[in-house]
This record gives C-alpha cells, sequence and structure tokens, in this order.
C-alpha cells in the first residue's frame, strides 16, 4: 500500500509540477537567472517530499508549491514592468574584456576566475583573446562574445549579395501521419503531396519518417529505417 500511495502521490505531484510550469512560461527553462534557479529547485524539493512523504497530508507541500509558482509568476510581472527593480532583483551585465583589457575587479564581482573565463571563451570557439573585441557576463551567467570585425563571419552585405530570405521549412508528415493543416498552409492538397511521393518512389505515407516541404515547394522524404547503426565509431 505504501508503494502504491507513493506512485499516486509521484504522478500528482508531476501533474502539479506541468501545470505550473506552464503558468511560469518557458523562460524558467530558456532564460534561467539566479532567482529562476532558486525558485526550480525549491519547487522540485518540495514536489519530491510530497511524493515520498507517507502522511495524508498533501495539502501544505502543494500550498508551498503553488505559492513559490505565484511568486515566479509575480517577479517577471515586476521585472517587466519597473527598469530599477530588474537591475536590482536580477542584476546587470558585466563587461569583462574590452579592446584587449581584462577587467579585474568586474572578475571579483562575477565571481568568476580567469580560467573559467578562458574555458568559455573556448567553448565558443575563441581560442585567442587578440580575436575578441568585447566579452560581457549576461545576467543568466553566459557570456556573450563580440569578436572583431576582421574575426567574424563574412555576411551577404560584405560580398554586396542580395540572396533571397529563407523561410521555415514545414512538417507535412511525421512518422507516418499526414499534417493535412500543415499541407494546406504551404498551399498543396494530398493530391500533390501523392503526387510528389510517387516521384520519389516512396508508394505509403506510412513508410516515411519525416517529409518537409520549404518556401520553394520542394518536398524533402526521410524514409523509416528499420536498421541499427553501429555507433562504435564514437568510443
Amino acid at each position: 500500500m505504501e508503494i502504491l500511495q507513493i506512485i499516486l502521490t509521484s504522478v500528482g505531484s508531476f501533474i502539479v509540477l506541468f501545470i505550473l510550469t506552464k503558468i511560469m512560461g518557458d523562460r524558467q527553462m530558456s532564460q534561467l537567472s539566479m532567482f529562476d534557479y532558486i525558485i526550480g529547485i525549491t519547487i522540485g524539493s518540495i514536489a519530491a517530499e510530497m511524493a515520498t512523504a507517507l502522511e495524508d497530508d498533501y495539502l501544505k507541500p502543494l500550498v508551498a508549491m503553488v505559492a513559490y509558482a505565484l511568486l515566479s509568476v509575480l517577479m517577471v510581472l515586476i521585472t517587466n514592468k519597473s527598469v530599477k527593480l530588474r537591475r536590482l532583483l536580477e542584476g546587470k551585465p558585466v563587461i569583462l574584456f574590452d579592446n584587449g583589457k581584462l577587467y579585474r575587479k568586474n572578475f571579483k564581482k562575477a565571481k568568476l576566475d580567469i580560467n573559467e573565463f578562458l574555458t568559455q571563451c573556448r567553448n565558443s570557439g575563441y581560442f585567442d583573446l587578440n580575436t575578441i573585441q568585447t566579452a560581457i557576463l549576461e545576467t543568466n551567467g553566459k557570456i556573450s562574445f563580440l569578436p572583431k570585425v576582421m574575426q567574424r563571419p563574412a555576411t551577404p552585405q560584405d560580398l554586396k549579395l542580395n540572396p533571397t530570405q529563407e523561410k521555415l521549412v514545414t512538417n507535412v508528415i511525421i512518422d507516418g501521419t499526414i499534417l493535412y493543416e500543415n499541407l494546406r498552409s504551404t498551399g498543396n492538397d494530398e493530391l500533390w503531396l501523392k503526387k510528389q511521393l510517387k516521384q520519389q518512389g516512396v508508394s505509403k505515407a506510412t513508410d516515411i519518417f519525416l517529409a518537409t516541404c520549404d518556401s520553394n515547394n520542394n518536398l524533402s522524404v526521410y524514409i523509416k529505417l528499420n536498421k541499427y547503426v553501429n555507433n562504435d565509431i564514437f568510443e
């Protein structure tokens, strides 16, 4: 009975976590600030305690989880309304390196040592500080790099080219299922799709793992391959 109770409470806490995550928004995952990080850990800890508690009092941890989630949403609303409070609660970006100079006091303020900074430089593809113009520690803990003008990739504007703007491709078949609404959004119908598949030697949509249509009305088809690929080359 205790095991069944733990399973039921785990499912319940999972559902509550899912709902609260949707309420707090994708910012919890994609733009974690220190406050978001603390809130996420706290809510996760409460959910784990709720899942493994054998007592019948589930209301207290549930209320605590909801309260933390509402506080997180409230903090987002406050920081969106007030620039001063945003700087107070989330901090400001810190310039670590600019025009060939390392700012030691800013490193101390950010509690970042030079070795960690150099590691992040290498992870971003910069193995020589002479190729960097500016490095800024963002409020989410990531470092943004501005390369020197002679080190950055050439753009079509640099080469005086005028390429056509690319657009997102549209998924029209996923795992053998035709996505009719997506297909119509490309300006095509099922007859067009079947004709395109026939030209590529595919008889049934159920044999397709993924099919996409680009802005030029080109259909790319990826067949289901039911075989194992040897991954020993990565060892």
